[in-house]
């Protein structure tokens, strides 16, 4: 992986702050260009039928997350018809799919993991993320990982060359060895690697992307154990696409982790980025004054689309971008914008 000639800062920390400024020109429709995009659904997947992304050429297709849960609901018993049924739907209308499998939630009341996980032979199977607002597969756990990689195997069986591609979830786990005594950060480093071999194995004919943003016993870049960057060293080596979820261009933890990651470096690999909820006005998910219900969209919110797009395509030279279906802002903001 070829680092990147960039300029010398006094303070590492400080050296994208402005990056985005020189996009703030860009304007609708957005600039011609060679990205796959595609709307993102999280687990709403009725909302693909009869959806703007039908009659937009621009639009490549739907990025939907299927959970763990969804699909094993018994142990080496898969059920994949939602995902077959989203399929047909979308390739009757010439549209592709891509998968995201969800193994984490951001829900108190949501685990992903099936069930029989959630015993003491698998130690429970997951564990609640900061501030229990959430719950994450123990995927460092050896006996989890393997039944993790046995869906893999199964999914890869019936939907390799089929799919656009497919995705992990982020890598940020919200945990440490002082929450689950079995945790360690090197054992994470090394079954993110493994998970994403098996991936690659499962889909070697269709698109496979890790989301890497951030890495649990490091944060860079003062405190760089060299995690995430041997994420995207192993993934740029065995061919497994790389990217992550919030494209946040005005913020440090961001700024200083995949979108440093995917700007310094040259990749052989396809590289994808997600707007997800809260993006379109500079916000995330995790923000605790973030209220989607309270935003209004375009008549109280600057349109930042064509700053996004921009940055993206020429400050991280993505191959994919992937749109969060979110109202109003997606109907308001994004669709005029592809609307060339």
């Amino acid at each position: 992986m070829q680092i990147k000639a960039f300029a010398q800062y006094n303070n590492p920390a400080n050296r994208y702050d402005k990056a985005y400024e020189q996009y703030l020109d860009a304007t609708c429709p957005l600039q011609k260009d060679s990205i796959k995009h595609f709307v993102y659904f999280s687990r709403d997947r009725e909302l693909i039928h009869n959806h703007p992304l039908l009659d937009n050429k621009r639009l490549v297709g739907a990025q939907i997350m299927y959970s763990w849960r969804q699909l094993e609901p018994k142990k080496g018993t898969y059920n994949f018809s939602i995902i077959y049924e989203d399929y047909a739907y979308l390739t009757s209308h010439g549209k592709k799919l891509f998968i995201q499998l969800q193994d984490v939630s951001f829900s108190a009341t949501y685990k992903a993991v099936p069930d029989y996980l959630l015993t003491e032979e698998y130690d429970d199977g997951c564990i609640a993320l900061n501030e229990e607002d959430g719950w994450a597969a123990k995927r460092w756990n050896r006996k989890v990982q393997n039944r993790w990689i046995q869906l893999l195997h199964a999914l890869g069986k019936e939907f390799n060359g089929k799919i656009e591609g497919i995705n992990f979830q982020e890598t940020a786990a919200g945990t440490n060895n002082t929450k689950d005594s079995s945790f360690s950060p090197e054992r994470y480093v090394k079954c993110i690697k493994e998970n994403m071999k098996a991936l690659k194995q499962a889909f070697p004919n269709s698109v496979t992307m890790q989301y890497a943003n951030f890495m649990p016993g490091e944060w860079l870049p003062w405190d760089d154990k060299g995690y995430l960057r041997a994420i995207y060293q192993y993934g740029n080596e065995i061919g497994v696409g790389l990217g992550g979820p919030d494209l946040m261009v005005q913020r440090k933890g961001q700024l200083n982790h995949l979108i440093a990651m995917m700007h310094e470096y040259e990749y052989k690999v396809p590289l994808g980025i997600a707007i997800q909820d809260g993006n379109y006005i500079g916000k995330t998910g995790a923000d605790k004054d973030y209220n989607e219900h309270k935003d209004k969209g375009l008549n109280q919110q600057e349109n930042i689309v064509p700053l996004l797009h921009a940055f993206a395509k020429d400050f991280l030279n993505v191959n994919y971008m992937f749109w969060v279906n979110q109202e109003p802002y997606f109907r308001e903001n994004v669709i005029p914008c592809m609307n060339n």
